[in-house]
């Protein structure tokens, strides 16, 4: 069955003259997780987006600071990573609301991907400048079937000027995250593509 998506979501990026690729990150700030790719975007000159979970902005603020701090964008993931599929639609905007009291925005991505068309036009309503950002490449770091190899791959053979990938700053995409990320930067390099936060 093919999945049916509220219009006006933004799943890749126009190229220009100067190919870019944007490089984000769901489910953040997290101790170890952030760091590491914070250090990882700073190696290689790289700009990131951080698609933040509000209640994890309050566990480790030090972390959110540094994220802004060293250039890169934020953006709002909920307060509580909540699903839109299985939440009722005020409850999920409110849930974008208490987010937004931590993470000053214009950008959104939800959770899981999952956002009833209902709920994008309450947020268009509350947040005209709101942006929903998708994604063109899922590292699938998330999931434990993969392995840090088979992440890499999921990127390299279909990244192109204008992706939008995401990787996972969390304890659960870990041990994949941590392989895949600086070997996936260093590709990118070498095709000579910057890597920028997302433009908005």
């Amino acid at each position: 069955m093919k999945m049916v998506f509220p219009q006006g979501l933004i799943w890749e990026m126009p190229q220009t003259d100067e190919p870019a690729v944007y490089i984000t990150f769901d489910d953040g700030p997290h101790p170890f997780a952030t760091q590491f790719a914070l250090d990882q975007l700073k190696k290689y000159n790289a700009k990131g987006t951080f698609f933040c979970v509000g209640e994890n902005i309050t566990k480790y603020p030090d972390v959110f600071e540094q994220v802004l701090n060293q250039g890169h964008a934020v953006a709002n993931h909920t307060f509580n990573h909540m699903n839109g599929w299985k939440t009722e639609n005020s409850a999920y905007l409110e849930n974008i609301n208490k987010a937004a009291e931590y993470i000053s925005t214009t950008l959104f991505r939800p959770p899981y991907g999952k956002i009833k068309w209902a709920q994008a036009k309450l947020i268009r309503r509350k947040y005209p400048d709101y942006k929903i950002i998708m994604w063109s490449i899922l590292s699938c770091d998330f999931d434990k079937k993969y392995s840090g190899k088979q992440c890499i791959e999921n990127v390299i053979k279909n990244i192109e000027p204008g992706s939008i990938v995401v990787f996972h700053d969390s304890a659960k995409a870990w041990d994949r995250m941590c392989f895949a990320l600086p070997k996936v930067l260093d590709y990118c390099r070498k095709q000579g593509w910057e890597m920028k936060k997302l433009p908005y």
